[in-house]
């Protein structure tokens, strides 16, 4: 019995140390994570920065709570990270590459289709070939996130509006995962979203302006 109770202690104790440990790692992602969101609605080349760090973090966060497609999501932003720099980058030389663009409601419309469809089929396989949790929300909010991180990487203005909406299915996630410090991330986010694409909208008509002068 004392071996027992030494070896439950050592598990609990075990635990508490992972959990803890996993606590502190996600705090530094949110710092970083909040970050990146802030100086993108400023239009700032260092979010890319801020964004490459909090998304390898969270690339190791959500592989151990088996969020998997959350996971390889992260390693997509990381990628994106350089891509949006990169572009960002040109945009300072170019005028014109810098500027906010809005897409129309078809070219939208056809977006959300197809990525609708992957999705499904993503979620359908990940259901029955994987462990992953919530396979079908899991693999739609990464879909989504996939083709809406290149949006704002070309600075399209609609990008915010996909963000409000994956951001919401996001929170449920989390909720359920435990990961509270994410959660109240992820309900700022859709505040920031919101003010993110009024602010990039008046962003666009001051260039619109300009051009025309």
């Amino acid at each position: 019995m004392t071996d027992f109770w030494a070896a439950l202690l050592n598990t609990i104790s075990g635990a508490l140390i992972e959990a803890n440990a996993l606590t502190a790692w996600e705090a530094v992602a949110v710092v970083l994570a909040a970050g990146y969101l802030v100086l993108a609605m400023k239009g700032s080349i260092w979010c890319w920065f801020a964004a490459f760090f909090s998304t390898a973090i969270y690339t190791a966060l959500f592989w151990k709570v088996s969020l998997l497609m959350e996971s390889v999501l992260n390693v997509y932003y990381m990628a994106m990270a350089v891509y949006g720099f990169q572009q960002w980058s040109k945009g300072k030389q170019d005028e014109l590459g810098s500027a906010v663009v809005s897409w129309s409601l078809t070219r939208h419309t056809q977006i959300i289709l197809v990525t609708a469809a992957i999705s499904g089929v993503v979620g359908y396989l990940m259901s029955n070939h994987t462990q992953a949790s919530y396979p079908y929300l899991d693999a739609a909010t990464t879909c989504f996130a996939v083709m809406t991180t290149y949006l704002v990487a070309k600075k399209v203005l609609e990008n915010w509006l996909y963000w409000v909406i994956i951001d919401l299915i996001s929170i449920y996630l989390y909720l359920q995962k435990g990961l509270m410090l994410t959660s109240l991330l992820f309900i700022l986010y859709v505040g920031m979203a919101i003010g993110g694409y009024f602010l990039w909208k008046t962003t666009m008509r001051e260039q619109s302006r300009a051009l025309s002068y």
